[in-house]
């Protein structure tokens, strides 16, 4: 990674993974301001040290300016699920949002991006793991509004030397420190089954058991959000003018449902009660990205890639937050 201090832009740095980047650009030394108009994001979650703005990356171009080096943009409505019952909100926000923040840069002459992307571009699975050769068509406006974002940072590269890197993942996971996982609604797998080892919920659901894998149940690729905030930092270093490189991030290997929720028993030692549901539409049985573009390209290898210690740290932020009696 690169030794010489610079200052970055971080979009939506308040939010889960913005916040653990942000951190991590910190503590390489760099000059840190996050931008973000905390829809879903915490105050809180803006580490120490970072300057914050409150405000909209429509409004980018107010604060940006030629003293930054480059931007880091995570800012971006995130549900699946919402993006398919209100999908302006998703086009208006996640495509209108980059496109002024792309504008905002080009005409401060900042000309580094690192986008954070998704596996969510790719839909149903053509092969696993996923290249970045495998055919883009997603299922949901959310993946819709990302490919349209990063078919736009292809243009303004090949136009206007812009030095960009998307990082495509699926499932991020853990904690760093005071940043963690913290969505409401909360829709992740193992934040959920933190809750019921909390006695926040009663129970799990499993939804399918009937899948082809090795226990019936989906398999998922995670990633651990502090592995996931190095490969950010290694993309600045990647970016090189008027190429959009476009990388996969996964640990190389997946894991079930069941898999998931036996590891928090083990790590919590609580138990945590499971409800058989039906399958959900458009759930592939198998989703895991290949990291190879990222290894070679990036220099990328993660290092906290075992599951239970992804849990542990997703256990320790999830205790952290439990609010104490009176």
């Amino acid at each position: 990674m690169s030794k010489s201090p610079k200052k970055y832009l971080v979009t939506g740095g308040a939010g889960y993974v913005g916040s653990v980047v942000a951190q991590h650009l910190l503590e390489a030394g760099h000059t840190v301001t996050v931008l973000d108009d905390l829809s879903t994001g915490f105050r809180e979650g803006v580490p120490a040290g970072a300057e914050f703005i409150e405000g909209r990356i429509q409004d980018a171009a107010k604060w940006l300016d030629s003293s930054y080096d480059g931007v880091l943009h995570f800012a971006a409505y995130s549900q699946v699920g919402e993006s398919v019952s209100d999908p302006e909100k998703y086009w208006v926000n996640n495509v209108g949002g980059s496109t002024a923040l792309l504008a905002a840069m080009r005409d401060a002459g900042v000309r580094t991006l690192v986008f954070s992307s998704t596996a969510a571009t790719y839909g149903e699975p053509v092969s696993s793991p996923i290249t970045e050769a495998d055919p883009t068509a997603p299922t949901s406006p959310y993946g819709a509004t990302k490919l349209a974002v990063d078919h736009m940072i292809t243009g303004e590269a090949a136009a206007h030397g812009l030095a960009a890197v998307s990082l495509r993942y699926f499932n991020v996971a853990g904690a760093y420190g005071d940043c963690g996982e913290r969505h409401s609604p909360e829709s992740h797998l193992i934040p959920l089954v933190l809750q019921v080892a909390l006695g926040q919920r009663a129970s799990i659901s499993v939804y399918g058991d009937d899948y082809p894998t090795p226990d019936g149940t989906c398999v998922r690729d995670y990633i651990h959000v502090a592995d996931l905030a190095e490969a950010h930092l290694l993309a600045l270093d990647a970016a090189t003018t008027g190429e959009h490189l476009i990388c996969n991030l996964g640990n190389g290997n997946g894991f079930s449902v069941r898999e998931v929720i036996e590891t928090v028993r083990q790590v919590t030692g609580h138990p945590v009660p499971e409800t058989a549901a039906p399958r959900r539409g458009g759930d592939p049985a198998v989703l895991v990205a290949s990291a190879a573009t990222a290894r070679e390209r990036l220099g990328w290898q993660p290092s906290r890639a075992d599951l239970a210690g992804i849990v542990s740290d997703a256990w320790t932020f999830a205790r952290r937050e439990e609010p104490t009696a009176p």
